[in-house]
């Protein structure tokens, strides 16, 4: 959940933030043009129901909806940003992706190929925003949250597609439904809302989890090592969630500033 900046960070004028807006359309557009061209050539290329593109570009709409909403939080940058663009690239690559969730599976070998390719693209991308934002100047805690939650994302297309190629059960559906989970639980427990320190154990997780789904499901990994590398990666995703809430829950009694 990407949120508004805090009261004590400089906020955008009117002007500033229409601006930062124009900038991030202006960096979408050629997004979903690719994403709408690389669609439409998949729908030919496969048998694919006539809903796959409107899937493809309705899951990329709704998630740059919901960027441009958090966009606030990139105070005081006034540019999108070569990092942020990267993570919009990641972002159509999983449209893609995510519209293969629900299509038939005439053809399961080669979709899976397909999904695993432009799935493993989207998780190197990862591996270049980081810096990119650190060198321009422009990290913010709007490219950190954009970035987290374009990694949950992937995860929980990823589960989908697992369970859709029937490489496990629909308790892999946990992984990718515990961030969602994790934020809903921030309204009844306030606490659990605030910063986290960095921890390079989460960063671990996160590529572990990533990679282990992808492998999950390649053609060459069959029932049921496909189950147990899912129900091995569901552990260690619950293990850190439970390390992270715990040390939330030893600190909700102290300022943000104190905790460590």
């Amino acid at each position: 959940m990407i949120t508004h900046p805090p009261a004590d960070r400089p906020a955008f004028s009117a002007g500033r933030l229409a601006a930062l807006r124009r900038d991030a359309w202006r960096e979408a557009v050629p997004c979903f043009l690719l994403l709408a061209v690389a669609a439409g050539a998949v729908t030919l290329l496969g048998e694919l129901s006539p809903w796959f593109k409107l899937k493809a570009a309705a899951v990329f709409a709704a998630t740059f909806a919901w960027v441009l909403h958090g966009l606030p939080a990139h105070a005081p940058n006034a540019r999108f940003g070569p990092a942020n663009r990267v993570t919009l690239a990641r972002l159509a690559l999983i449209a893609l992706i995510a519209a293969c969730v629900g299509e038939p599976l005439a053809d399961a070998h080669t979709m899976a190929w397909g999904v695993i390719l432009v799935g493993t693209t989207a998780a190197l991308l990862d591996a270049v925003d980081g810096p990119l934002a650190r060198r321009g100047g422009l990290a913010s805690e709007f490219g950190a949250r954009f970035d987290m939650e374009a990694d949950a994302l992937t995860v929980l297309v990823l589960c989908l597609l697992v369970f859709h190629f029937d490489k496990a059960g629909a308790w892999v559906l946990a992984a990718g439904l515990m961030r969602y989970a994790f934020v809903l639980a921030m309204r009844p427990w306030p606490w659990m809302a605030r910063p986290l320190p960095p921890s390079q154990r989460r960063k671990a997780v996160c590529v572990a989890q990533i990679t282990s789904l992808l492998v999950c499901l390649g053609p060459i990994i069959t029932l049921p090592w496909s189950r147990a590398l899912a129900a091995a990666s569901l552990a260690a995703l619950s293990a850190s969630f439970a390390v992270d809430i715990a040390w939330l829950a030893r600190h909700r009694a102290s300022p943000p500033e104190s905790a460590s």
